[in-house]
Parts: C-alpha cells; structure tokens; sequence
C-alpha cells in the first residue's frame, strides 16, 4: 500500500534482490501522524522506514536507525524475564519467517537509557506475488507517562521533588508512606515496600565520572517508573538508593513485582563512546506487618537490602 518495488527490483526479482521505496503522498503522510510507533524492515531485517511516533516513543531520529538492522543496540527488546529477543526469534523475526501477524508486549530500549514498556503488532511485507519481502511493526507505549507528568507537577510545587531524577524525593516518599499506612488501617489495603541501591555506584562514578553518573541515575529512575504499575510510587531516596512503595500485595506479588524491575534495569544500559554501560541494583522486599511504624518497616528492608549486598549483588531478598 504504502511499498513501492522499483524497476530494478521487479528486473532483480529472480535474484532475490528487493529494493523498497516509500509513497510520500496521502499514505506516508497517514504514517507519519500516527500516534503509535511504526517501521518496516527488508528481507535481511535493515530498517528501511521510521515514523515520528517511533522517533518519539524510542528517543532515536530516523536518521540514526534508517539502514541499520533492528537489533544494532538500537530497541534491543527483551521479554519480562530480561531474555533477549533480538538475538533469537522476536516477534516481528517470527512473523517474516511464517507469515503471520502477531501481537506481544515488550520492553524497547530507549536512546537514555531506560526499558520501556510497549505493546507490538507485527505484520509480514509481501511482494505482488505473495513472497515475504520484509515485516512492519507498530508499537505502542505503555507506560503511564500523562499521568507521570501530573505527579511530578504536584511534587514540585510541595518541593517534594528530586530535580535530577524527576521522581519523589525522601520527604516525599515519607509522606506517601504515612497516607498508605492510613489507607491500611481505615480500609486494610496492604502494601508493601522495595528498597533498592545501585551495585558499585561509587566505582562506577570514579571511573566514568559525576556526570555519566548522573545519567545512570536518571536511566535506572525511568526504568523503574515507566515500568511500575500505575498506582505504585517509585522515589529517589538518596545517592544511588531508590524506594518502591507497592500496594495490594502479599510477599510473593511484592517479590514478583520486585524482581521484574531488577531484572529491566540490569538489561538496561547507556551507550556512550560506543561502549554499553551496565548497572544492576540490589533490592531488599518487605509487606507491612500489623502495627508496627515507619521506622521499623524501613529498618527491615534495609536490612533485607544488606542481605542481597552480602549474597552478592543483584538479587531480591524478601521477608
């Protein structure tokens, strides 16, 4: 529809060789004002075409990606579990090779640095006589980014806000904490909370330096915002320490929960100088227990926290 073959694909067709050109009319104009992201690839998955959706979802411009295949650290998607799918069969690889649509929900690396989730519907890019020339994919972001801007509006006119990383600071953490105490006691909704710490922050800044630093911090903060549900909160508590406040859940979902977010932040990563930087974080899991305060849940989960430091570094200790 919006394809084109030119001459010499249709003259080079027998050789396997297929060339793509794009309508720029009504239809290129159609793609480019979608809301969701959008490419296609050929045959070899190279990346022949990027709308502005996908310039926005992903943080890269079309000229970076056009030409390029899919999984050159450009979305590198991975699974819940952090599995790979680019260097294996994802959903748009699968759909070339058997040619049927498929939908999946992902998690694309973004340009700063961050996991992002999406939802993915893929499609098979078919010559006039029916072989598979390529594969479209259109995605969507799922993460709760209007209602992310709202909160962080309010935060700043309280001075609750932590300027770097655009999340809760520890004064703001603390009064969210104290409301979902209340919330247990009038109306026995339980929560939970997720303390978590950068491995090797402090290594990691002397090598690279403060403002590489402060970079990671900035990635991992929107890995674990745009990743949590829309009703948890996720604050900067100091340094290179995060805190999840995490509602409804019982120590399994809290450690579900838990360790999906560390597993997005170590396969998360900021490319500078051609090189991937990596970090991981530490995580220490504990629901509310009854009637006890906000100093005791804290002192347990920092201690669980210590626990996953001692146990060697990127894990989740519950209890």
């Amino acid at each position: 529809m919006f394809i084109q073959h030119d001459q010499h694909s249709r003259e080079s067709a027998g050789k396997g060789e297929r060339a793509m050109q794009f309508d720029g009319g009504s239809y290129g104009r159609v793609l480019e004002n979608l809301h969701d992201g959008l490419y296609v690839v050929d045959k070899e998955r190279i990346i022949r075409y990027w709308n502005k959706a996908a310039e926005r979802i992903s943080g890269f411009r079309a000229a970076e990606v056009l030409g390029t295949s899919c999984a050159d650290s450009i979305l590198t998607h991975v699974d819940g579990s952090g599995r790979s799918l680019c260097r294996g069969m994802c959903p748009l690889a699968m759909t070339m090779a058997d040619g049927k649509d498929r939908e999946a929900e992902v998690y694309l690396h973004h340009k700063a640095g961050h996991r992002v989730p999406v939802s993915v519907r893929t499609s098979p890019l078919t010559d006039e006589d029916g072989r598979v020339i390529g594969g479209i994919e259109l995605f969507a972001d799922l993460s709760n980014q209007r209602a992310s801007e709202q909160r962080i509006k309010e935060l700043e006119e309280m001075a609750l806000l932590d300027h770097l990383t655009r999340l809760a600071n520890r004064r703001g953490m603390e009064k969210e904490m104290l409301v979902r105490f209340e919330e247990q006691k009038r109306f026995g909704v339980p929560f939970g909370v997720l303390f978590m710490d950068i491995d090797h922050f402090k290594q990691f800044n002397d090598t690279y330096g403060h403002d590489v630093g402060d970079r990671v911090l900035q990635f991992v903060s929107e890995t674990l915002v745009k990743n949590a549900r829309p009703f948890d909160v996720i604050g900067r508590w100091g340094g290179e320490e995060f805190l999840g406040i995490i509602r409804n859940v019982r120590l399994r979902q809290l450690e579900n929960i838990g360790n999906r977010l560390r597993v997005l932040v170590e396969h998360s990563y900021l490319r500078i100088a051609q090189e991937d930087l990596h970090v991981t974080l530490s995580m220490g899991g504990t629901p509310t227990r009854s009637d006890e305060s906000l100093e005791t849940l804290l002192k347990r989960a920092d201690t669980l926290l210590y626990q996953s430091k001692r146990g060697g570094r990127n894990r989740l200790t519950v209890g």
